[in-house]
């Protein structure tokens, strides 16, 4: 009995450090994102787009690379936004520095009327998106809170918004990221099948309860801004 009883610790020490205790925390995604706002002459949309699909293509060969998005807001042509999505920050710091990285900047240097708004950030409530069609609607809204009890009741309000508001029909993607350098700043990234589901998440009562909790935490008015998706 002894030799069996030593045997089982010694098995069960040899095991320890692969067993993940109760309670724990799953480890940290090391995604790494770029959210980027582009301005250019609603003339120029079109010069834009084609930069913005070579710098695509030639980035999905580099190793790293996940997803690049590129959305223009409804009702104003010309005023794109970008999200990059990276396996990590290495592999950003590897594009950062790539031939074609520049080539696209130089692209749209001349055709630019603001600057290249490019912040950084980390996957903070992301999921696995769901395709959709080609009329499907695009959100990407700011959260920014203030105050330390504010900082502190803030982020298990964003999740809850993005757990229930994925379960909703329609609801094709709804990531929340967390700014790297300012914790307290949110990007929250939605994409819905259609106008109707849209509207359903926006009349939902958890989606009224989240807006309602969260403003008084709010250090600026919640900025929520329509696109469409652009292939």
């Amino acid at each position: 009995m002894r030799s069996a009883a030593s045997f089982l610790l010694s098995l069960l020490f040899l095991l320890a450090p692969a067993i993940v205790p109760l309670g724990a925390q799953a480890p940290a995604d090391p995604a790494a994102y770029l959210v980027t706002y582009v301005e250019v002459a609603p003339s120029a949309s079109g010069t834009m787009t084609s930069a913005f699909k070579q710098y695509r293509d030639a980035s999905r060969k580099e190793d790293g690379y996940v997803r690049f998005d590129l959305r223009e807001q409804v009702g104003r042509p010309g005023l794109f936004s970008v999200v990059e999505t990276w396996r990590d920050q290495k592999a950003i710091d590897a594009h950062a520095a790539a031939a074609h990285t520049k080539r696209y900047q130089d692209a749209i240097r001349p055709i630019r009327i603001a600057g290249y708004d490019e912040r950084p950030y980390k996957a903070f409530a992301v999921a696995p998106a769901r395709d959709g069609s080609g009329q499907a609607v695009h959100v990407v809204a700011h959260v920014d809170i203030a105050g330390n009890a504010a900082q502190a009741e803030a982020p298990s309000m964003l999740r809850k918004l993005a757990e229930t508001s994925r379960a909703e029909p329609g609801c094709l993607r709804f990531d929340v990221l967390q700014h790297v350098m300012r914790a307290n700043h949110y990007t929250i990234i939605e994409v819905w099948q259609d106008q109707k589901s849209i509207d359903a998440h926006r009349a939902a009562a958890h989606t009224k309860e989240f807006r309602e909790l969260i403003q008084p935490m709010s250090g600026s008015p919640l900025d929520e801004r329509w696109y469409k998706g652009v292939e």
